[in-house]
């Protein structure tokens, strides 16, 4: 008979957490689930629901049965993307169809007497829930929360059968509507984002995307008057009772700083009777407030609990509180919280969708993305052209992004009613999942680039009102949109800059204006050529041309300097794109982004760095502080000139021990970007290299670049060339954040082909294969190219994905061809922590999928032991002795 459990692995690794917390010093990320953070002693609780799902590719008749058989069917872990992909996956190569999700496991005795709801965070397309064959949901729309309320359906002590149903197929009844073939991006499928079992008491705190209630549902945080001697925090709570009694108590509001002291309490009587529900309201007034700002993005924590006449806790939890205010005035620009923001905000778009495992990120993966963008300095992040992942969303609260927020949608509109209806739902539920997040700038409710009807512009406007009647709310459209007179916001380019812009002529005084994407510079919208979109495999000098394009132009575009020499009208832009990404309607992936697919920097993402200020930020987790870069590989086809990035006052840059040495001085009180690019013509020069070669004088070939402040050296970078290779490097491109033991959390893996010296071969051609042992796995297999990987611009990325048990993973890094003078393999430890919520799944499939761990299919070679590992690399220096004489010979000879 087939074994059935719940698993609890939750609370035996929490004894091991503590330990692991005592060893640990890097920063450890938290995220909401179901748009909360779980309090102690509430009666609620979290289980991630994520482990162990039987996977279908394809229809099946039946398959929705609680009895029918998936024995045979793949074991995946949420969230799951359907498929591994290609590197390269664009031009519709993506499966588009339906799928099928099976899960098993027995809920345990103490959720008995609970109210029991399954939140899914997104499904992609149109999606039917069923359990124990019972259907409770279906849904339309691939990008905000599907949640059903499973109390009746779900049998405690028994086996229970959860049943999911998704096609992410073209379909125009639902936003964004539009065919992927003609796309700009991709419906990648599946259960993509994570999947929660909430168990409560039966008076509870609502859901508000499950509610369904106008500006109600759940916990609606708003600011009446925000400022440095106080501010006004308004409460708003949804409580409803399912008892088989009528509730009388109070809803009670405690407020507390980062040091956990309580700062303010508020308290407000509540009566509810058998089977209704009802909105109370309180008010909190606080002194001296830490006002949240993108340079210091303070968080309160609020409790929220609701409190029976014995004074036991019926239902509560926590959120992450960021008092601020925003308002745009028009011909003064934008204002934060009751002051002229400082200077322009620049920032990026961001798409979801990641290499290998298209829009299935991991919450450690959307962190470590908001923390690469704010380490470049941006402040702003346009969430096109969709709702992202609440992990994101909490990313951007806590590193200090400000967001806008899309309503799905991109160059469509379906004249038959039930189109309007579907993005009105969206917007409504978009606001409602969103609105207590302090990261939120602005709504943008329109559909992008859309010749939608007038009506529908002032449609969403009321409705972005409706769900939002409070203070600092505002939302955006395109200055060429029909009824953009709806809007206080509009986007367009800037006006004057860089030889005048060619969108907008006069200004509207009442009007602040945004630009929501530029630097993207095509032939044709057909072709698709630009020098703004470069593969980082291209290398150096396709890469200097975009980060210079991106930087400033010499002809008349958008671009970063011109986004400087606007009044405070023109309050900035979004650089189109933050990250390459598949697209449907062409063959090759969007080139643009100032990071590749797997969030490996491209040049001109440390031009971005070089603008953000030079002063350390000791308030925020994210890179800050005075920064040089030289965007120079030293190889034999690098260019003459040196460029180099700094946001330093003055730049020194010494070439070789007994060469040259440059200096540049920043002019002053420039009006345009913060840091020019900085180039030093005609420095390299590839037959001195080779004579210092030559000459066995190599470690006198060199750039260093010393950035200055006040006369004092703050910043250095310094650059070699790289020589002979000979061995493999290989890191955890990680954040310094720890890998999650929950089976859901991914990590890139990055090898690396390196001389002796460490430095980096960047021109080379190998092929990595990767191996693993120890509770994780390869997101990768033969038929993707994804393992083993080509080496572009000298690395190879790979994903690994954890297990559900703790523990510490070996990854081994080998180039596939063997032989006396090939490059040494290389090792990685990574260690795995505890998952923060129980885990629920079969136990007999789950121990099953954990069994698959450090298993790949695609591995052929047997690992190197560390004795032969020891030989290779005397072999290798006693072939260095010997090609020694090689070498002399050849030049005797020359």
């Amino acid at each position: 008979m087939k074994k059935i459990t719940i698993v609890f692995q939750w609370a035996i690794s929490m004894v091991l957490l503590f330990a692991v917390q005592a060893l640990q010093a890097a920063h450890q990320p938290e995220y909401s689930t179901a748009g909360f953070f779980e309090l102690p002693h509430t009666g609620r609780t979290v289980y991630s629901m994520n482990p162990a799902w039987r996977f279908h590719l394809g229809e099946v008749e039946g398959a929705w049965q609680k009895d029918f058989d998936d024995s045979a069917w793949t074991l995946v872990s949420l969230p799951d993307g359907m498929e591994i992909l290609p590197t390269e996956a664009s031009g519709c190569v993506n499966y588009q169809g339906g799928a099928w999700y099976r899960k098993h496991f027995t809920p345990a005795d103490d959720l008995d007497g609970k109210r029991l709801f399954l939140h899914f965070e997104a499904i992609m397309g149109k999606s039917k829930v069923w359990v124990n064959g019972q259907l409770v949901k279906e849904h339309f729309g691939g990008y905000l929360p599907v949640i059903a309320d499973v109390t009746s359906c779900l049998k405690v002590g028994e086996d229970n059968v959860i049943a999911v149903w998704t096609d992410n197929n073209d379909d125009p009844a639902y936003p964004p509507g539009k065919t992927q073939e003609t796309l700009d991006f991709t419906y990648f499928g599946g259960i993509y984002r994570d999947c929660w079992l909430i168990a409560h008491n039966p008076v509870f705190i609502t859901d508000p995307n499950y509610e369904n209630e106008t500006a109600g549902g759940g916990l609606f945080v708003s600011f009446g008057t925000v400022g440095e001697e106080e501010a006004e925090v308004r409460l708003d709570l949804h409580v409803r009772n399912l008892s088989d009694r009528s509730f009388s108590g109070k809803a009670v509001f405690e407020l507390y700083d980062k040091e956990n002291r309580l700062v303010r309490t508020a308290e407000k009587s509540l009566s509810v009777g058998r089977g209704k529900a009802r909105q109370t309201s309180a008010r909190m007034e606080v002194t001296a407030p830490h006002l949240w700002e993108p340079d210091s993005p303070y968080l309160y924590q609020l409790h929220v609990k609701v409190v029976d006449r014995q004074g036991k806790v019926v239902d509560g939890y926590r959120r992450r509180v960021g008092i601020r205010s925003v308002e745009f005035k028009g011909k003064d620009g934008f204002w934060l919280n009751g002051k002229p923001y400082p200077y322009p905000l620049i920032g990026a778009n961001r798409h979801q969708d990641f290499a290998v495992v298209g829009n299935a990120l991991s919450n450690s993966l959307h962190w470590r993305d908001a923390k690469k963008l704010r380490d470049a300095g941006l402040r702003v992040i346009r969430n096109a052209h969709y709702p992202q992942d609440p992990a994101f969303m909490d990313a951007c609260d806590e590193l200090g992004l400000f967001v806008i927020v899309n309503t799905p949608g991109w160059q469509f509109w379906n004249e038959a009613p039930v189109f309007a209806e579907r993005v009105y739902n969206d917007i409504r539920n978009m606001v409602r999942r969103d609105r207590n997040h302090p990261c939120v700038w602005m709504w943008e409710p329109i559909l992008n680039e859309t010749w939608y009807p007038e009506d529908f512009a002032r449609n969403v406007a009321d409705i972005i009102k409706e769900e939002y009647p409070y203070p600092y709310c505002y939302s955006a459209c395109d200055v060429t949109a029909r009824g953009k007179e709806n809007f206080p916001i509009h986007f367009t380019h800037p006006l004057n800059g860089g030889g005048g812009a060619f969108n907008t002529r006069t200004l509207d005084p009442n009007i602040a204006y945004f630009t929501r994407e530029w630097g993207d510079n095509v032939d044709d919208w057909y072709s698709h050529n630009s020098p703004s979109r470069v593969n980082r495999a291209w290398g150096e000098v396709p890469m200097l041309v975009q980060a210079q394009g991106y930087a400033k132009t010499d002809y008349q575009y958008t671009n970063y300097d011109v986004l400087y020499r606007n009044p405070r009208q023109h309050m900035g832009g979004c650089l189109w794109h933050s990250f390459d990404h598949q697209r449907g309607y062409h063959p090759d992936p969007f080139y643009g982004g100032i990071m590749d697919a797997f969030r490996q920097p491209k040049l001109s993402y440390y031009m971005f760095c070089s603008q953000r200020p030079a002063t350390v930020n000791e308030q925020l987790i994210s890179e800050t502080g005075p920064m040089v870069y030289i965007a120079h590989a030293m190889t034999p086809f690098s260019p003459k000139d040196i460029t180099v990035y700094s946001n330093c006052d003055e730049v020194r840059l010494t070439y070789c021990k007994d060469g040259r040495q440059f200096t540049y001085k920043k002019q002053p009180s420039t009006e345009g970007m913060p840091s020019p690019v900085i180039t030093f013509p005609d420095v390299w020069d590839v037959m001195l290299d080779r004579k210092l070669s030559r000459d066995e004088r190599q470690a006198e070939s060199y750039l260093l670049a010393e950035g200055l402040i006040d006369g004092k050296v703050v910043a250095t970078h310094k650059v070699t060339p790289s020589r002979r290779p000979s061995k493999l490097l290989l890191w955890a491109d990680n954040e310094a954040v720890e890998m999650t033991a929950d089976g859901s959390d991914l990590v890139t893996v990055v090898a690396a082909v390196a001389d002796g010296q460490g430095v980096i071969k960047r021109l080379n051609n190998y092929h990595i294969r990767f191996e693993v042992e120890g509770p994780a796995r390869l997101v990768a297999n033969d038929e993707t190219f994804t393992n083993p990987r080509a080496v572009q611009w000298g690395t190879a990325p790979v994903l690994l994905r954890a297990t559900t048990t703790p523990g510490t993973v070996k990854v081994k890094a080998f180039v596939t061809m063997e032989g006396k003078h090939m490059p040494l393999s290389a090792e990685l430890v990574i260690t795995t922590r505890p998952a923060a919520h129980p885990l629920v799944a079969d136990g007999a499939e789950l121990e099953k999928m954990n069994g698959q761990a450090g298993v790949n299919s695609s591995v052929r070679r047997v690992s190197s032991s560390d004795c032969e590992e020891e030989v290779r690399k005397l072999r290798q220096e006693l072939n260095r002795l010997k090609l020694k004489e090689v070498e002399q010979q050849q030049s005797d000879f020359e």
